[in-house]
């Protein structure tokens, strides 16, 4: 059986039948350091600086919104718990929430006013209420960094207030929004807030595609003079979602045009395919010695890619084991790898399994398949 081989001639096909005209094969940005990915494959499909040290600026606040969550979904806090507003958090200069000196602030406004107004003295408030103080609270920021894989990050406080030791990568920022978007589903919703009002004062949501048809929803904006103007954006298209760091733009109207244009890049020029479901049969590969003939090798997981859309015809799909497979052989016995090959496309591998068990042939059996192959050349 030809299963594979079918396969992937029919999606070479329909490549062919919906495939346009020629996408442009590179893109270039204003951004000194850029990074966008599919996060439905995992497939970066824009790359600029991506490790380069950079000053995250307020683009900080999601790993302190991160802790937050991170203790609200523990059970160590809850968002009718409140802090306490001290003088150094009231004092803070930047963006701020506009919170008092001695009021109790409820977590769940801190929350807003961190993510939504971006205000600093909010997140001098909270690192102070579950730390002691904002530079406990920054190591814990570190240490957190270091355990989701951010290996090029170092937080100094809060809120991304200048310090040439604060620093991160737009990769390490990715790894940080898409690990928040993944663990805290119950909280994301609150970056998608285009407004929030404390102390009878409105403040708008700074980032940009927001406002912008895009499917945007999240996350944070940042600037400070050194860093430029920076953005953490996620946006979702029917099945599909992005995810993109941009930094080092030159005014916020530059970092909102540019924003939406890598976005709309991303979904225009590239899809999303589904090639395998877990379970799914992918070809019957000849035994040798065995009491069948051939035996039935399975995918066990889903395997999806994300391609330029004229580029799906030159994909290869190949699957690569040995042939034949030597009796006996166990069900869930790994024989093979099926390996997904395209212009511009990491390869993409993912181990085949035999989905029954093949029993030897008995001695009588084995001397009869001998003598087959040296009268026929064939194997059984």
């Amino acid at each position: 059986m030809q299963t594979l081989r079918r396969l992937a001639l029919a999606f070479f096909a329909a490549a062919l039948v919906l495939s346009g005209p020629a996408a442009a094969q590179s893109l270039e940005t204003s951004a000194r350091q850029a990074l966008l990915v599919d996060l439905s494959t995992d497939t970066e499909l824009l790359s600029v600086n991506p490790d380069q040290r950079m000053y995250p600026a307020s683009m900080t606040k999601l790993m302190t919104a991160y802790l937050v969550f991170e203790r609200l979904q523990n059970g160590t806090l809850s968002l009718d718990d409140a802090f306490t507003v001290s003088e150094k958090a009231w004092r803070k200069g930047g963006s701020k929430m506009f919170v008092e000196v001695g009021d109790r602030v409820k977590v769940e406004d801190l929350l807003r006013g961190i993510i939504i107004q971006s205000g600093n003295d909010a997140t001098i408030v909270v690192a102070e209420g579950i730390s002691g103080s904002e530079e406990a609270f920054a190591r814990e920021m570190t240490a957190k960094a270091r355990e989701i894989g951010m290996e090029n990050t170092q937080f100094r406080n809060a809120s991304g207030w200048p310090d040439p030791q604060h620093y991160t990568t737009a990769r390490d920022l990715a790894i940080l929004a898409e690990s928040l978007i993944e663990r805290f589903p119950e909280y994301y919703h609150l970056y998608s807030q285009t407004e929030y009002t404390y102390h009878e004062i409105t403040q708008q949501n700074r980032n940009p595609l927001l406002y912008r048809n895009v499917g945007a929803d999240g996350l944070k904006t940042g600037y400070t003079e050194e860093s430029g103007y920076g953005l953490v954006a996620s946006a979702a298209r029917e099945d599909r979602r992005l995810l993109m760091v941009v930094n080092g733009l030159d005014s916020a109207r530059e970092r909102a045009q540019e924003a939406e244009r890598l976005i709309d890049w991303g979904f225009r020029e590239f899809g999303a395919y589904d090639l395998f479901q877990a379970g799914e049969v992918v070809d019957e590969i000849p035994t040798w010695l065995g009491q069948r003939g051939v035996v039935p090798v399975i995918i066990d997981r889903d395997v999806s890619v994300t391609l330029r859309r004229n580029v799906r015809d030159d994909m290869t799909v190949t699957l690569i084991t040995d042939r034949p497979l030597a009796a006996p052989i166990e069900a869930g016995q790994t024989v093979g790898e099926v390996r997904v090959e395209a212009p511009g496309l990491k390869p993409v591998s993912a181990p085949v399994k035999a989905a029954q068990s093949i029993e030897k042939l008995g001695t009588f059996g084995r001397v009869q398949a001998a003598l087959e192959y040296l009268i026929f050349g064939e194997s059984r």
